[in-house]
């Protein structure tokens, strides 16, 4: 059976990440991608986890109660740098908009591109960025668009980067692209 779309997403991040590593939730959301990387990573480990919603890390504060391996920041992905220090092993994202929240505020292709290039730059070769793209809405159509020019334009030999998606579901359904840094020799 093929897997669906957050569970494959999930699977790419199980693959990448072991315990003691470093990660980012680049869309903390309400906390759901946090609370698995957290588990991923285990108390050795550590977990960045960025919204732009106080509303977000509030949820997201909650669902990971007694987890003392999550840093959570109240600002934009596309700052990520500012925050990080120690290279990474992986990260994920969830565009689009906070479920349950104010649809009016979403992710969009500039702010996503600009935290890619970052977080691809604090990368340990070998690691990956899971990206679950939502274009069933007018911005999500545009980031989706930009996201293709950016990551079409990447150099084969600095990373491999995959589109998993079903092409016969309605609805705009979402889809994964991941990117994995290549292993220098």
């Amino acid at each position: 059976m093929l897997m669906k779309i957050l569970p494959a997403a999930k699977k790419m991040m199980e693959e990448a990440v072991s315990p003691g590593d470093t990660v980012v939730d680049a869309t903390c959301g309400n906390g759901h991608d946090t609370k698995f990387l957290s588990e991923l990573t285990g108390p050795a480990g550590k977990v960045y986890s960025f919204d732009i919603q106080k509303a977000a890390i509030d949820n997201a504060r909650e669902l990971t109660k007694g987890s003392c391996n999550i840093e959570f920041i109240h600002d934009s992905h596309a700052r990520a740098e500012e925050y990080i220090e120690a290279p990474i092993q992986a990260a994920m994202f969830n565009l689009g908009y906070l479920p349950r929240g104010d649809k009016s505020i979403t992710t969009e292709g500039e702010s996503t591109i600009e935290a890619l290039r970052q977080l691809f730059e604090l990368l340990k070769p070998g690691g990956r960025i899971v990206i679950v793209v939502y274009h069933g809405h007018e911005k999500g159509k545009e980031e989706r668009d930009a996201l293709y020019e950016y990551l079409s334009g990447f150099p084969q030999e600095e990373a491999d980067i995959l589109e998993y998606r079903f092409i016969n579901q309605r609805n705009n359904a979402p889809f994964i692209l991941c990117l994995e840094k290549a292993r220098k020799a």
